[in-house]
């Protein structure tokens, strides 16, 4: 009753389609080829030799997939409800909405639940996965019950938050980057009031329930967590309550402004503003002096220049004026990386085993950091096309090395603080001594070459689909599958300390299984052979590349990051200017 026909028409389309199926079967084929790439990389040359080393297996093994699906859930509930309702305000269609009866709660509710119909197919079918893990021992029903609530409870708040972002901003660039950076602050802020309070207290246990993360820890080691009970209460109501809780006022936060945040009210102030100032110059000087002052040039007006795509990417507010409310949000973060490395001895041990306290704080910040450029330059692309803009570029004399180069030189520009952020870091690092020269020049230049990869990886994705959500979704989704889901396989080799030649055939099936998913993303409208080569090596490149740098040997990973994202961007370019006028559905005429 609260959701309306919106939901009703989701649950109606939602099944016909054929990413509806695949969702399901993809995502338990994920979660079973994780598993059995665990199991081989623990038991490949030490088989199990009693029901203690399959119970350990199956802790470790539930506590891995738990966070991977976790992260996956709160993930893809923010992109997918924060996509949902800016494409439909890039479209015009959400003035559509607001014309019709619905009531508030039908258009927040009802987009909430619509949105996340997928993340909860994710959550409905991971339940066997998991329940069966508990024949392995370690693990009991309870704790697969409560991480599924947790689940759940998450998406909502996930969901809640970014509807809340959505209908509150107007361009797509700032509801995807406030979504983001919002909810990693929100975390960020979490933590710290724990650590302030004390997490033993009432306020802490309820505040730190609103980190689901937290929460996972504690369902996973009970013992931990409650270290004089004999037999531990496994639950998470304090969490669940807490996140319903945080979830209820978002929703009715969002209720209440919804109509008032929408339609915009900008345009009808300018408009009135101008129609009230010419009837006044009308009614005091004459109509021949209006038609006089409309013809006088305005001296007030911007000199456009000779490149006027990347005028506009530069000196308009082409994203909003609110960009600098993002970039502000990742400096606190960057703040926050540096006090917290202030507190870290000098002889802190290598985090996870593997990666040093300044090193975890560069990858953060330069993941961050690709995600906003590779934002950027998708939603640079779909704004035009959903704003109906773009069929009035395809008339002009706009070449198609001004577009492109234009859309990613105005990206790269706006996003230049953060790109700089991490180089930062790295400086900070090589000071210290952390690394030598040749080290500091490998990164910085391995870095810039991952950034022009997220830029130019945005520009393809914004011209192979016509469906803006798919755009950034894809998008985004290369990112998050090239360094992070790699770094997840990586993280099973140095947990299990076992021989990489008996990993090999699972590695090799799950990262086949990814740059199959690579390439049907990259050659979606315009199959290329380049594209198709970069799809089947970049993921095992970049797995090399992690090899290396656990191994300490920088040049190794410089070469393996310059040459392939290298050629892939390269990949990008040549057809996106050769091919425009495919991509984009115009013909082109010599212009002499």
């Amino acid at each position: 009753m609260l959701a309306g026909p919106l939901v009703t028409r989701e649950l109606v389309t939602d099944p016909r389609k054929f990413k509806h199926f695949g969702i399901r079967a993809g995502y338990v084929a994920s979660l079973s080829i994780l598993m059995y790439t665990g199991a081989q990389a623990t038991f490949a040359l030490a088989p199990p030799r009693g029901l203690g080393d399959i119970a350990r297996f199956g802790v470790f093994i539930f506590g891995l997939l738990s966070f991977v699906q976790l992260a996956v859930v709160i993930g893809t509930s923010l992109l997918f409800t924060a996509g949902s309702i800016a494409q439909e305000k890039d479209r015009r269609t959400l003035i559509l909405l607001l014309m019709t009866d619905l009531r508030a709660t039908e258009l927040v509710i009802g987009k909430i639940i619509a949105s996340l119909i997928p993340v909860f197919v994710i959550i409905a079918v991971s339940i066997p996965v998991f329940t069966s893990l508990t024949m392995l021992g370690g693990m009991t029903f309870n704790q697969v019950f409560w991480f599924e609530v947790l689940c759940l409870v998450s998406a909502f708040v996930a969901g809640s938050w970014g509807t809340l972002i959505a209908y509150w901003r107007d361009k797509t660039f700032q509801t995807i980057a406030i979504t983001l950076l919002g909810a990693g602050l929100f975390l960020g802020a979490v933590e710290a009031f724990v650590l302030i309070v004390g997490e033993e207290s009432t306020v802490g246990a309820l505040i730190g329930g609103l980190n689901p993360f937290r929460s996972l820890n504690q369902l996973l080691h009970p013992l931990t967590s409650q270290p004089d009970v004999v037999n531990p209460q496994i639950s998470a109501w304090t969490s669940s309550i807490s996140l319903l809780g945080l979830a209820s006022i978002l929703t009715t936060w969002t209720c209440l402004k919804v109509r008032i945040w929408n339609p915009t009210r900008n345009v009808f102030i300018r408009t009135s503003e101008e129609k009230s100032s010419t009837e006044q110059i009308a009614h005091s000087e004459g109509q021949k002096q209006v038609i006089e002052a409309q013809s006088a040039p305005d001296q007030s007006k911007r000199k456009i220049w000779d490149t006027p795509i990347i005028w506009r990417e530069i000196c308009t507010s082409a994203y909003g004026k609110k960009v600098g409310l993002i970039k502000g949000a990742y400096f606190i973060v960057a703040v926050a990386f540096i006090l917290w490395l202030r507190q870290i001895p000098s002889d802190a041990p290598l985090m996870m085993g593997i990666i040093s306290p300044t090193g975890f704080a560069f990858l953060m910040l330069s993941l961050v950091s690709l995600i906003l450029v590779n934002a950027q330059s998708v939603t640079s692309l779909t704004s035009e096309r959903d704003g109906q803009t773009l069929e009035l570029l395809l008339v002009t004399e706009v070449s198609a090395k001004e577009f492109i180069f234009g859309k990613m030189g105005g990206a790269l520009f706006n996003m230049k603080e953060v790109v700089l952020v991490p180089l930062l870091f790295a400086s900070m690092a090589w000071v210290n001594g952390e690394y030598g020269l040749e080290s500091y020049i490998f990164i910085t230049l391995g870095y810039l070459t991952l950034v022009l990869f997220a830029n130019s990886l945005g520009i393809h994705s914004g011209l192979s689909f016509d469906n803006s959500r798919s755009a950034i979704l894809n998008s985004l989704g290369t990112i998050f599958f090239l360094f992070v889901g790699v770094f997840v396989c990586m993280m099973l080799i140095v947990e299990a300390r076992s021989s990489f030649a008996w990993q090999l055939a699972p590695f090799f099936f799950f990262i086949c299984g990814g740059s199959l998913g690579l390439w049907m993303s990259l050659t979606h409208k315009n199959p290329s052979s380049a594209l198709t080569v970069c799809a089947w090596v970049l993921p095992f490149l970049t797995f090399y590349g992690i090899v290396s740098y656990l191994l300490g040997n920088t040049a190794a990973v410089f070469m393996s990051v310059l040459f392939p994202f290298g050629f892939t961007v390269a990949a990008i370019l040549i057809p996106a200017i050769s091919a425009f006028d495919v991509a984009l559905g115009r013909t082109t005429v010599d212009r002499g």
